[in-house]
């Protein structure tokens, strides 16, 4: 019998005990993000300790009921093994960042941004841009990692609130990540629910449509209403300054062109990724940047010096090392994700949840609930996926309910939630690349808010809910 078979040595535990170390991780986040910050000036709270604390929370109440230490242990191993692809490619990340800027392809793309997009328009055409490349991809964290982080540097230069700019990249982002046959959770979400792929996405359309154009409302709103008053001269000195620093030039598409390319292909996103990094380290070498230059940047980030101060802050960024806080805090949220999930606490706060639902209205309110709830307490978005998919199944069925609204709930409320939690992967991997942090783009992530209502409402009104029986076979 391998670990995964083995039999839970623990006793059941139940619900108010379970939401012992949710109210610890509440207290702990607060103690720590709200409350010592504003007592002890220079003291930067972050989500490490909470769930670290949290966690230990979660194991001593474990052990109370039984559970021993090598069983908390394989949950903790196990989730720190389902989040493992993405802290490797939120590092390889870091590595084509820093190439991408020390060989000058980032810089060329923020040149040739100033000269194409217009403030008036920014913020609906980043989201518009990301969304069609995430849609073709199926990578919201690939379109970040890419064209978001060229849309940071142009909305940077052209005087856009960087925390405007990252929410507009992950709305579209995350539109074409749901939408796309080739995403991992819109090909997960309906194999939990026993939906059918395209079924299931041509469902999801009927709310994150919609959601997608309040978005883009909202941004043509907010870049014609935003008081953006671009001067001409120094956007001309600072494309001056980029193109006497980094002679933008054809040979600076190849790089994000070959990675597109593969993305097109569907490859798998690292091994994708890392050609992108070492082609971003060829062309720096050619173009006659020194060896330790480049590996500086792959591993530090690079240090622009382009003698324009705003330039320079503009493009040093990036380096695998920089990414280090980043998967620490995803170990510390695996860690307690795996602690709630192995010792059934999860499952048992879930179960509490649905006595809840009493209407169609209310079964989907708690789906979408319990789906972003768990991108809370797990830091996983695959795990708001599973385990409500899990859970809600035969109460959908047993309403006579066609399961594509089970796993349109379960992606309107985990995978598209999953970038506003700060410890989550996705969240902290956005707010990584983008150098924004979450709670700064939160109220600018229009779509990630806007969708899980939308579903909701939608639930409540009858609107777009399918029978089992109305559909054919």
């Amino acid at each position: 019998m391998n670990d995964d078979e083995r039999v839970p040595d623990g006793q059941p535990i139940p619900g108010w005990a379970a939401l012992v170390p949710i109210v610890a991780l509440v207290g702990f986040l607060s103690l720590f993000i709200l409350v010592l910050p504003g007592r002890y000036p220079g003291f930067e709270g972050t989500g490490h300790l909470p769930l670290i604390l949290a966690a230990v929370t979660g194991g001593i109440v474990a052990r109370a009921y039984g559970w021993s230490w090598k069983t908390l242990q394989h949950g903790i191993d196990k989730a720190i093994g389902m989040a493992m692809s993405a802290m490797l490619i939120l590092l390889v990340i870091g590595l084509l960042m820093g190439t991408w800027l020390v060989s000058g392809v980032v810089p060329a793309l923020v040149d040739w941004g100033l000269s194409l997009l217009s403030p008036s328009f920014f913020l609906p055409t980043a989201c518009a841009v990301c969304s069609v490349v995430s849609l073709v991809s199926g990578s919201s964290w690939s379109t970040a990692g890419t064209v978001g982080i060229a849309m940071i540097g142009i909305g940077g230069a052209l005087g856009i609130d960087p925390a405007m700019t990252a929410g507009a990249v992950i709305s579209g982002a995350y539109f074409g990540d749901k939408l796309s046959p080739m995403s991992d959770t819109t090909n997960l979400a309906p194999a939990m629910a026993g939906a059918e792929l395209f079924e299931h996405i041509r469902h999801q359309m009927l709310t994150t449509g919609p959601s997608w154009v309040i978005a883009m409302i909202v941004y043509t709103v907010l870049s014609l209403g935003t008081d953006v008053t671009v001067d001409s001269n120094e956007v001309e000195a600072i494309q001056a300054a980029i193109r006497q620093g980094y002679a933008p030039g054809l040979v600076h598409v190849i790089p994000p062109a070959v990675v597109l390319l593969f993305v097109l292909r569907r490859m798998p996103a690292l091994p994708t990724l890392l050609l992108g990094a070492g082609l971003g380290a060829v062309l720096a070498l050619g173009q006659g940047t020194g060896a330790d230059a480049v590996i500086t940047s792959a591993l530090s980030g690079h240090a622009a010096q382009t003698g324009n101060a705003g330039v320079d802050d503009l493009l040093s960024r990036g380096g695998m090392l920089e990414m280090s806080s980043t998967v620490i805090l995803i170990l510390c949220a695996m860690s307690f994700g795996g602690v709630m999930e192995r010792t059934g606490m999860l499952q048992t706060l879930a179960n509490t949840l649905l006595r809840l639902a009493k209407s169609t209205g209310s079964l989907i309110a708690v789906t979408v609930l319990t789906a972003a709830g768990i991108n809370v307490v797990s830091g996983d978005q695959y795990i708001s996926i599973v385990v409500p998919g899990r859970m809600y199944g035969t109460a959908f069925a047993e309403r006579g309910l066609h399961p594509k609204n089970l796993s349109r709930a379960l992606e309107d409320g985990g995978t598209i939630t999953s970038a506003l939690i700060p410890w989550n992967t996705c969240g902290a991997f956005m707010s990584a690349t983008l150098m924004v942090s979450t709670g700064a783009y939160l109220p600018y992530a229009v779509l990630n808010y806007v969708n899980p209502l939308l579903s909701i409402l939608f639930g409540f009104l009858g609107i777009t809910i399918a029978k089992r029986q109305s559909v054919a076979p």
